[in-house]
């Protein structure tokens, strides 16, 4: 399997799993956020490449480069840039749900158990 094949099949599952996160979330920040993270995968990659710090497979690569770093490594930019936000509003959602029961119950402390203050 190339990589090219590999990345693609990741960032399908990344947003079919994200799904019902991302349509809530605004497409700007997204899309300027996948734009930022590619374009320091361009210059990052490009120096790691022509330092010599990695050499890619011929085989396992499509051969298309974007200035020096391959057409693959931007499908981690891309992940990064749509699963990270998923991950803020999935788990940010999560810590009110759970601020809000912690309100909701009488003596009870945000995370805390409710015997706590008397010891």
């Amino acid at each position: 399997m190339t990589n090219i094949v590999l990345n693609v099949i990741v960032l399908v599952v990344l947003v079919v799993v994200s799904w019902r996160v991302l349509r809530r979330l605004r497409p700007g920040p997204l899309v300027w956020t996948a734009v930022v993270m590619c374009v320091l995968t361009l210059v990052f990659d490009t120096l790691m490449i022509s330092a010599d710090l990695y050499v890619y497979d011929p085989d396992k690569i499509l051969g298309v480069y974007l200035w020096g770093a391959p057409l693959e490594d931007f499908a981690y930019a891309l992940a990064a840039a749509l699963g990270m936000p998923v991950l803020w509003t999935a788990l940010g959602a999560r810590g009110r749900d759970r601020a809000a029961d912690d309100r909701a119950v009488p003596g009870r402390a945000s995370g805390g158990r409710a015997d706590e203050g008397a010891r």
